[in-house]
């Protein structure tokens, strides 16, 4: 069955499980003893650091190994603004972070600190202008993404980073999407990733401070890891996690060259092969491995269980597999399309013939879930009337939207649909609608009951 989420966490590495399971035998002791079973593991250690250190290009005394990549971000946000807290409390952040750095923003925002979000242009990047305008003498820290690990645009860090330290500000890099195909780059101040994102074993994050950055770790002061991880390392794990790294980063040219084309194939073809379709992100400057789009009147739920039945495993921003039915903060920041939103992150020795198989296979699901949804093309008739509103409250995506597909052409051309919604996701799938089939967004206005979207026919 192919796997193509390895964006949320790539497969062990076959270097992993094997020094996973040497390290098992040889690195169970407490490295910080001095008898010859912690000597033996301390030296272990030293070496996942070194080889770490090396992969990240920071010096092995700037790195320290935490739980989780999440951990790493959480440690390294609070400890820059508590060195910093002098300079200010305000803190910038991109719109489209991920959770982990948005958690840790609101979690300091609710502690009464301030914080800006730079907004993306429609293809997920940021602008360095967009960090120098939300930079402010109070700015304690700055956060940015090195690749978007939805849409997989790789965001300008360097020139982020440039900007940034003209200004006196540290810029922390959450590099987990992108650690595995290179170093990052710029003067960034410090870096966190996530070892099950390249092929490692879950439960190894990174976190590397550059000498010289303010940082005072908060919690309890624990002696290991500098004091910004506190307890016993999983050391078995740190071995596999900085083998792995230093294997794939061996690897990583070659193969990533061999999965751009792949994802290149699924870029042309899939809008040849499906009706409405919409890819997002960067179409350069983006992972080799990743790409998304989304597939109007598709319900995206439904959809991810059809590709798993026909025995594929990818991922989705799409509002509809999730509690909330809220749009990704991604796809919403960069006003795409969101249903039926389908994220392919093929991992490395992906065949071409997997490729080509779901390729083969997507035209058809799709048409099957459309058609269980009622997707029609709308019957050639005279209109009705100049202009028409259409009461969807209470209606899940994609519903709303195939609602308006059906009305829009009982309106003459230069007349109006109205769709009276009461889902948030309408607000950011009508515009993008319009967008794709050729009509006018007029705005939305609000009402008693939901939020009122209006279209003008232009074709």
């Amino acid at each position: 069955m192919p796997y193509f989420d390895s964006a949320s966490a790539a497969p062990l590495h076959p270097v992993a499980r094997q020094a996973l399971q040497a390290s098992l035998d040889e690195g169970w002791a407490d490295p910080a003893r001095l008898y010859r079973e912690g000597r033996r593991a301390r030296l272990l250690l030293d070496a996942a650091r070194e080889a770490a250190a090396e992969a990240v290009g920071c010096r092995a005394d700037e790195l320290v190994f935490t739980p989780s990549g999440t951990h790493a971000v959480h440690t390294g946000v609070a400890g820059v603004l508590a060195g910093r807290r002098r300079v200010g409390d305000h803190l910038v952040v991109s719109a489209v972070e991920h959770s982990s750095v948005l958690h840790s923003a609101a979690a300091h925002e609710a502690r009464g600190g301030s914080v800006s979000e730079v907004p993306v242009d429609r293809s997920g990047a940021v602008s360095a202008a967009g960090y120098a305008a939300a930079l402010v003498p109070g700015t304690a820290l700055a956060c940015l993404q090195s690749a978007n690990h939805e849409v997989g645009t790789v965001q300008p860090v360097a020139d982020v980073a440039e900007v940034c330290g003209a200004a006196g500000v540290p810029l922390l890099v959450d590099a987990a999407q992108s650690l595995a195909w290179g170093p990052v780059e710029g003067a960034w101040s410090v870096l966190a990733a996530s070892a099950h994102k390249w092929g490692g074993p879950p439960g190894v994050g990174l976190l590397a401070v550059r000498k010289g950055v303010r940082f005072s770790p908060q919690g309890a002061a624990d002696e290991r890891e500098s004091g910004r991880s506190p307890g016993f390392a999983n050391l078995p794990a740190i071995v596999a996690a900085a083998a792995s790294l230093r294997a794939v980063r061996a690897e990583a040219d070659a193969e990533a060259a061999r999965l751009r084309v792949l994802v290149d194939r699924i870029r042309r073809r899939v809008v040849r092969l499906v009706p409405d379709v919409e890819v997002v992100g960067d179409a350069d400057r983006r992972l080799p491995h990743l790409v998304t789009f989304s597939c109007l009147y598709v319900d995206g739920e439904a959809l991810l269980h059809e590709l798993d039945r026909a025995g594929f495993s990818v991922s989705s921003g799409s509002s509809c597999t999730s509690s909330t039915l809220t749009p990704s903060h991604v796809l919403r920041a960069m006003g795409v399309l969101s249903e039926g939103n389908v994220r392919v992150s093929l991992p490395p020795g992906t065949p071409a013939e997997d490729v080509n198989a779901f390729l083969e296979v997507l035209p058809g699901v799709v048409a099957g879930v459309r058609e269980r949804l009622g997707v029609t093309e709308p019957a050639v008739t005279a209109p009705e009337a100049d202009s028409l509103e259409l009461d969807a409250l209470g209606l899940r995506c994609p519903q709303p939207v195939i609602e308006l597909a059906r009305a829009i052409t009982r309106v003459p051309v230069g007349g109006t649909v109205t769709v009276l919604s009461d889902d948030e996701v309408a607000r950011l799938d009508i515009p993008a609608w319009c967008a794709m089939r050729g009509h006018d967004y007029l705005g939305e206005s609000p009402r008693p009951a939901g939020t009122a979207y209006t279209v003008r026919r232009l074709s």
